[in-house]
């Protein structure tokens, strides 16, 4: 596997919350497709598109393409060097089971997702 670094491990009773830094562009995918539309939108919105883009260029969240226009404006934004790009995942493992939530192409949007993930989950019983 390409190396990879934990940034981040929050445990809460049977569930580990970690962020894993990546120049795996293969498990960024793979996070990418897991995630569910909160997710999506929490990544399209820290892109700021409306920055990079004129607005007729940007394509809305019910548009056909509008998911691989997320992943490039995320992997250009990934780019450390020329050819070189690294990715910030969430994972989930819960019991043995781990599954990546979430990817970002910086640190404080990782972040700040797994800290609305622990404010969001409701207290265990």
């Amino acid at each position: 596997m390409p190396r990879q670094e934990t940034f981040l491990s929050v445990q809460n009773d049977d569930e580990l919350l970690e962020i894993v830094k990546t120049y795996d562009e293969s498990f960024a995918r793979e996070a990418f497709r897991n995630m569910d539309e909160d997710a999506l939108a929490r990544l399209a919105e820290s892109l700021k598109f409306e920055s990079l883009y004129e607005p007729e260029g940007i394509p809305k969240p019910q548009d056909d393409g509008y998911e691989e226009f997320v992943w490039d404006v995320m992997v250009e934004e990934a780019r450390e060097e020329y050819n070189t790009f690294s990715y910030f995942i969430v994972t989930k493992t819960v019991g043995g089971r781990s599954e990546e939530l979430f990817v970002s192409p910086d640190w404080p949007t990782a972040e700040a997702y797994v800290k609305k993930m622990q404010v969001s989950e409701p207290p265990k019983a």
